[in-house]
């Protein structure tokens, strides 16, 4: 039975969960490597080489080198030194207790953010380890792990990647209010304390730091890189602003730099997020736009070609697209069924006597009538006569996934008021934050939205159903929030019905 973790509201919270959070790797690439680390003939820096192709095992050597127990003070910066003071025994050890699960077992939220890493990583090589050659360790490990805090936040809710999609990157809301509404936190300030609580390189903590406390700096950064076009009066204003022009000489800066453009890019190249960073680039590099822009497109290209990409999105494939494409769209307007339609269900729901021989045709009849007001997105859960369990028993507009999926009221506290007695719940951005913590992780995956309706379904004043439906993520009228209870009275006379037939 699948059984889903709460969402903490507290930083305190969020560490205590998030830091025992275990990576799974990969089946293959775990195998890859226990092989090596038994292979005598084998150095430190081939099996480094080996394991940096699964960012999880890099950052959980890494974590393990640099935690409380170890007796050297300075943290291990680089894979090659993690792996040094730990001793190949213990790597193999710790190996052993990581869990080795094949990539479809894998969440592909988790797989998805570890490939945005590796592209960061690729951009920073190309951009930076060049220019910077003794280094390029602290540019390539620091641009890999930069967003591992993220990582074990997926591994622990995957739910949150589509939904932060869902309301940032095709909604357009402000990200600072995305992250407090499901997270009740700062992403940053999570990061940075996970970041320093497993002594990640130094670079990590200060690219963070700089998120946090120094915005301004960055803003005036940002608004300078603007003024591309303009080299001189580019050049006059960081005469006249010292502690700009040395933030612009760290080299520190280069990890934040590339996972802001593997980041931006995520979505679309020609973004106005892609296009500010690019501007930035161009000034740290002290390069001309349009040739690093070559160079970024290049380097994608070359990380696509050297990662594995299957089942994920990678941006190389858009520069491919239309220039102004984008990877994600906003839903196009839904048209609005016909209203007979509607009435043929509900006169079907409402028959005397019950038009159902059978439980699978009455809520298939009621699934109809759902999306015939204009859900789009239905999931019809039934219950067993303990409420101990909720299984799905409809679905529609959602993945495959949602067939035989199994929940335990025990896990969520709106599933259990749900199931007391009948009740509807809509779910708006005004109190999505108060709720959203509260149901399973699963059904959150099955419907990303801020904009949903729940009910619970009775016969004979016991509750049967819990009913799932939104519009596709968009907004719901009044009107169709009418319409839904309408209806949902309508299958609730039907359950009434059937019951008297089945006696």
């Amino acid at each position: 039975m699948v059984a889903s973790t709460p969402l903490p509201r507290t930083l305190d919270a969020w560490l205590k969960q998030l830091d025992g959070q275990v990576l799974p790797i990969a089946a293959h690439h775990h195998q890859q490597v226990r092989r090596a680390l038994g292979d005598s003939r084998r150095s430190l820096r081939e099996i480094a080489d080996l394991m940096q192709d699964s960012p999880a095992l890099v950052l959980s050597v890494l974590r393990e080198a640099n935690s409380k127990g170890s007796t050297l003070g300075e943290a291990a910066e680089s894979l090659e030194t993690a792996l040094t003071r730990l001793g190949l025994k213990r790597a193999e050890e710790l190996l052993a207790r990581l869990p080795a699960r094949p990539l479809t077992d894998i969440p592909l939220p988790l797989r998805q953010i570890q490939l945005i890493s590796q592209h960061a990583a690729h951009q920073a090589n190309g951009l930076f380890a060049a220019r910077l050659a003794r280094l390029w360790q602290e540019i390539h490990w620091g641009s890999l792990l930069f967003l591992s805090p993220v990582w074990v936040l997926l591994a622990a809710h995957p739910q949150l990647f589509e939904a932060w999609e869902q309301r940032v990157l095709i909604n357009g809301e402000p990200p600072v209010k995305v992250e407090r509404d499901m997270l009740g936190v700062s992403l940053f300030e999570l990061c940075l304390a996970l970041a320093e609580r497993w002594r990640l390189p130094a670079w990590i903590l200060q690219g963070y730091r700089l998120l946090i406390d120094d915005r301004r700096l960055l803003g005036k950064a940002l608004h300078l890189a603007r003024r591309h076009d303009e080299p001189l009066r580019q050049q006059q204003e960081l005469d006249a602003d010292p502690a700009l022009q040395r933030w612009l000489t760290q080299p520190a800066n280069s990890i934040l730099l590339a996972n802001v453009i593997a980041v931006s890019a995520h979505n679309a190249w020609s973004g106005i997020h892609t296009k500010r960073w690019h501007g930035l680039n161009s000034l740290y590099l002290q390069l001309p736009l349009a040739e690093l822009q070559q160079q970024i497109h290049q380097n994608a290209a070359h990380s696509a070609r050297q990662l594995d990409t299957a089942g994920l999105w990678h941006p190389a494939e858009a520069l491919l697209w239309p220039w102004n494409a984008r990877h994600f769209q906003a839903p196009k307007p839904i048209a609005a069924p016909p209203v007979s339609d509607w009435r043929q269900l509900c006169t079907q729901l409402l028959a005397q006597p019950s038009a159902f021989s059978n439980v699978q045709q009455l809520t298939t009849c009621a699934r109809q009538a759902v999306q015939a007001v204009g859900l789009s997105r239905v999931v019809l859960l039934l219950a067993d006569r303990s409420h101990s369990r909720l299984q799905v028993q409809q679905h529609a507009g959602v993945t495959a996934s949602a067939s035989g999926l199994v929940l335990d009221p025990k896990q969520s506290q709106v599933l259990r008021r749900l199931l007391e007695k009948p009740a509807q719940l809509r779910l708006t951005p005004a109190n999505v934050a108060q709720f959203s913590a509260l149901l399973p992780g699963e059904l959150k995956a099955l419907l990303p939205s801020e904009h949903l309706l729940i009910r619970s379904l009775a016969s004979n004043e016991w509750v049967v159903m819990l009913l799932f439906a939104d519009q596709s993520g968009q907004p719901i009228s009044d009107t169709l929030v009418q319409a839904f209870t309408k209806t949902t009275q309508c299958i609730e006379r039907a359950l009434d019905t059937f019951s008297k037939r089945q006696r």
